[in-house]
């Protein structure tokens, strides 16, 4: 397959993997856990996109209603699931995120059944770099860098960072460390629906996110899990060097590849590419 065309798909791949990875970014920054179950609130906004495309015939409104689905689904998450465990251990709001995504999958696919619908593109899809490929690339970009103006210069990203690192000392300073958990989890989420819109075409399923979140957790991680710019810039990475590895070597490696990427820098720089070092008092 020519280069110029592996370069260009792996673009495309990785604007999704680096949205899922902005959730899980956002997620961390805000909350200091990963999300386990961001692939299946993706996948609850995807396909409420899909039933208002197939009952209405357009695109954009499904896309609205996905994305302020995909915010009030993280919210009440964090209300109702993530809030009531803050004082029972760093490893039980990961098990409820596991559960979650168990839970969200198996309803998906009770209402839409498990078999593969058409989910349409938001542009042609058609050439090396279609439009629709442009535009994952486009948003993607934008949504960074929306959310890194957002952490580093706005009352509302330092309360938050705040909330998140050091959650008595803000709540002394008048913080409100509950509400800025769940503005975290609102944003994370409104994201993650953009990531299952990107993912979705052609073909929606129940399982549609369950390889886009590994490789998306890989390009947090490769990024750092802190870093906004560093994930996007791990996810297109990722994209480009998994389209390569499935032109040359072939499409059964792929998976393997992303593991070994991981491994390799989890080695090397255990905080990421880009992410920053924590000093620690001994």
């Amino acid at each position: 397959m020519d280069l110029t065309t592996l370069l260009l798909s792996g673009l495309a791949l990785g604007a999704i993997y680096a949205a899922l990875g902005l959730s899980l970014v956002i997620i961390f920054r805000a909350t200091q856990m990963v999300n386990f179950a961001q692939p299946a609130l993706a996948l609850v906004c995807a396909y409420l996109a899909f039933a208002v495309n197939r009952a209405t015939g357009g695109y954009w409104l499904g896309f609205i209603v996905a994305i302020v689905a995909g915010g009030v689904l993280g919210a009440l998450t964090e209300r109702l699931l993530i809030r009531p465990l803050k004082d029972r251990g760093p490893l039980s709001p990961v098990i409820v995120t596991l559960g979650l995504l168990l839970v969200l999958q198996a309803v998906a696919g009770m209402i839409w059944t498990a078999e593969p619908q058409s989910f349409p593109y938001a542009f042609d899809f058609r050439g090396a770099f279609s439009p629709a490929s442009l535009f994952a690339v486009v948003v993607v970009l934008v949504t960074a860098g929306a959310i890194l103006l957002l952490f580093k210069f706005t009352t509302i990203g330092l309360r938050m960072r705040a909330a998140a690192f050091r959650p008595e000392v803000a709540a002394l300073v008048g913080v409100r460390v509950g509400r800025m958990l769940t503005i975290g989890w609102t944003l994370a989420a409104a994201v993650g629906a953009l990531a299952g819109l990107l993912a979705a075409p052609p073909f929606i399923h129940p399982t549609v996110m369950d390889t886009v979140f590994v490789y998306a957790l890989t390009a947090a991680v490769i990024g750092g899990l802190d870093n906004a710019i560093g994930t996007v810039i791990g996810g297109f990475l990722l994209g480009i060097v998994l389209s390569l590895v499935s032109g040359y070597l072939g499409a059964e490696l792929v998976t393997l590849a992303a593991l070994a990427i991981l491994v390799v820098v989890l080695s090397v720089r255990p905080d990421g590419l880009f992410g920053q070092r924590v000093a620690r008092r001994v």
